[in-house]
């Protein structure tokens, strides 16, 4: 190993702060490999150093092995027992070489990871067709050594199961980041293009490391000012940075734009003059960023500008600007979060009616965005009608890494279970694309990174994006496995600290749901910051932006009757889908207020009453937390004392707003039901009235 390696391998081997800045990729020296001369034994590494991706893995590797935890490579090895490590493709290593044909199943992302013997030595290989896929190789061997994994029989061969996997950054180009917790925008666009912050080669890296492989810089409600010749030159910088790292940068574009950057009277897809000024657009950017993703649109939604402005379809809308980057390679991902300026009989209804009948229209290089669930990423929904009901249209799913509805960043709340969840929900009894999972080719992830060294705002929301990165590769994946990954890689390999974290996250989503919105009720947060509980919000613009509006509370019952008598949302599932969501027997509980309206004496599967079970869940919520506390005290001593206190004054904050969503629930509900609360439960502190003045005007992430 040359003396640069073993400079690099000393330096990076030295300082370990605990400020959670490092993430999963803390290469934590281990003392146990250490011999007697003071100095780790290291194995020889044979890697290519000729283009900046290959530099990239060739780094990440030496700065891995300057000591892993639980590292099965170097504990109790001599030099002379080192396996060497091998990377490659068949085109930079001529000990790879012979593995072409076997690779040629992987696509441009695969690799395989494998020991073997070569030219009578003990190797480690990590080859891939591609340079990219030597990084990613590179990435999960250092996972495996992180997690103290076995290599004595390592054969694995692992692709993308989905071709995009994005991070959409909701960033303002003033620093604003809307639904952002983690403080203000990763992109310091005063100092760009000049200053290259060294930030963005570390956020490249943890996006590498779990296959994400796009990034869209500025937030869907755009600027036409992110198109300007200035802000693409900034933009092409990142991309410089992230191309070594695998990673497309993609851009939200208004709209509007040829009006306001162009000087256009209108933006109808239709005319020529607007045709030409998207396509001269794309030749501009393509001229600085030759890889360029594509753009991400937000239209006729919320008040944004687009295609039905002008009588058009939103086919019509998509191809538009398809047409301007197909020469180029790009794709245009087109959200289907849409509603009318006219409330609809149900919200959750629309995204379906105006784009269902849309399926075969867009061009090959469109891939409609369609939300997790048809409402707007609440703590649970059921997934999304046009998941399985447009063959002829790549889908790719939206979810939310940032916690908007789900306690912001203070909330321990680990939201692999969710993705898994809706990623395999059946959308149809049977068939080749039977699943959400089967219908995608991409996910697309609102991220919560921001200039907070944590990057998300706590010590546990980036579990979040790692499993999002994780599930977008892989959609098959168990979110448990995922989570005891994250554990070991993030605090501890030792099983003593991984098993207890993983039982904290995998029960949080579930207790969140309770404490916030159990038996499938939604929306039921305060008015536009959506900060603490407001299930009495009414009034306002817009019926669809209040509470009422979805749980329908009265004397009689609760839950939106969304079955044929009612606003028949059932219907837009297949036929063996809306009969079980449409029938009260067969519904799932945890969805049955989303579908029904429901008596407070219906008999719930406990035996309790519906009243009985709904306060139930409530406290039973606060309970989990309470729960997920003690979990975390016993950690003390076992996790470093900086990490450890930050998460136990979270977790301190989590129990007080989540008893404050009981109590507030609580008292607004036995308000409308007129019920009395059952045996053993606790009076809400205060009146109804109390929760209902409570203002928090400085709350924050507020989008605007």
């Amino acid at each position: 190993m040359s003396g640069a390696v073993l400079a690099l391998l000393t330096c990076t081997g030295t300082v370990r702060a605990e400020d959670g800045y490092a993430l999963w990729m803390r290469y934590t020296p281990l003392e146990s490999a250490l011999v007697a001369d003071g100095r780790r034994p290291l194995p020889e590494v044979q890697a290519p150093d000729q283009t900046a991706t290959q530099r990239a893995a060739r780094t990440e590797l030496v700065r891995g092995l300057a000591g892993l935890p639980g590292n099965a490579l170097l504990a109790q090895s001599t030099v002379a027992t080192l396996p060497a490590l091998v990377l490659g493709t068949p085109q930079s290593s001529t000990l790879i070489a012979p593995l072409r044909k076997e690779m040629d199943s992987l696509g441009e992302e695969g690799y395989l990871l494998r020991r073997t013997r070569m030219q009578g030595r003990d190797v480690v290989l990590v080859a891939a067709p591609r340079d990219i896929g030597v990084l990613y190789g590179v990435f999960h061997l250092l996972r495996l050594l992180q997690t103290g994994a076995s290599l004595d029989a390592l054969a694995l061969r692992e692709s993308p199961r989905m071709r995009l996997r994005v991070l959409n950054h909701w960033d303002n180009l003033d620093g604003h980041v809307e639904r952002g917790y983690a403080g203000r925008s990763l992109w310091d666009w005063q100092t760009l293009p000049e200053w290259h912050d060294p930030r963005y080669t570390d956020y490249a890296r943890a996006n590498a490391s779990v296959g994400i492989n796009g990034t869209v810089l500025n937030n869907v409600n755009a600027s036409a000012q992110s198109l300007a010749p200035d802000y693409l030159d900034k933009a092409a910088t990142l991309a410089d940075m992230f191309r070594p790292y695998g990673i497309r940068v993609y851009l939200s574009v208004r709209f509007s734009a040829p009006i306001e950057l162009g000087g256009l009277n209108a933006a109808d897809p239709l005319d020529a003059d607007v045709q030409r000024w998207w396509q001269h657009k794309a030749d501009e950017i393509y001229a600085r960023i030759p890889d360029f993703g594509g753009f991400l649109v937000k239209a006729n939604s919320e008040g944004q500008p687009g295609p039905q402005d002008y009588g058009r379809s939103h086919a019509e809308g998509a191809n538009l600007l398809a047409d301007a980057l197909a020469p180029h390679g790009g794709v245009v991902m087109w959200r289907a979060f849409v509603y009318a300026h006219d409330v609809p009989a149900d919200r959750a209804t629309q995204a379906y009616t105006e784009f269902a009948g849309l399926d075969g229209a867009f061009r090959p290089n469109v891939i409609l965005q369609v939300k997790n669930g048809p409402i707007d990423f609440q703590p649970r929904e059921p997934f999304h009608p046009l998941f399985g009901a447009m063959p002829r249209t790549p889908l790719m799913m939206e979810v939310q890494i940032t916690k908007e509805y789900l306690g912001f960043a203070t909330h321990l709340v680990y939201l692999g279970p969710l993705y898994e969840e809706v990623l395999q929900s059946r959308t149809h009894a049977r068939g080749q694309r039977a699943t959400v999972a089967q219908s995608l080719t991409g996910m697309a992830g609102v991220a919560n990174i921001g200039t907070d060294r944590t990057w998300s705002g706590s010590h546990f929301d980036p579990a979040n994006w790692y499993a999002f990165g994780r599930l977008a590769w892989n959609p098959y994946q168990s979110a448990r496995d995922i989570a005891a990954d994250w554990a070991a890689m993030t605090f501890s390999p030792d099983p003593e600290v991984v098993q207890p974290i993983v039982g904290m996250m995998m029960d949080s989503r579930e207790a969140a749901v309770n404490y916030m919105t159990p038996l499938g009720l939604h929306h039921l947060m305060a008015r536009g910051h959506h900060y603490g509980p407001g299930p009495w919000v009414d009034g306002g613009p817009r019926a669809d932006w209040t509470s009422v509006y979805y749980h329908r509370a009265d004397r009689d019952g609760i839950g939106f009757d969304r079955t044929a008598r009612g606003s028949n949302a059932v219907g837009q599932y297949a036929p063996e889908v809306a009969a079980r969501y449409g029938d009260l027997a067969r519904v799932p509980e945890p969805l049955l207020l989303w579908f029904h309206h429901v008596p407070w004496d219906h008999r719930m599967a406990s035996g309790r009453t519906l009243w009985d079970e709904l306060v139930g869940r409530y406290s039973q919520g606060v309970r989990q937390v309470k729960a997920m506390q003690a979990t975390w005290e016993r950690l003390e001593g076992r996790v470093d004392a900086q990490r450890h206190a930050q998460v136990t004054a979270f977790l301190r904050i989590q129990l007080r707003e989540a008893q404050w969503w009981r109590d507030a629930s609580v008292a607004y509900f036995q308000s409308v039901s007129g019920r009395p609360l059952p045996a053993g439960e606790i009076a809400p502190p205060h009146p109804l009235a109390w929760y209902q003045h409570l203002q928090f005007p400085s709350a924050p992430g507020d989008g605007r």
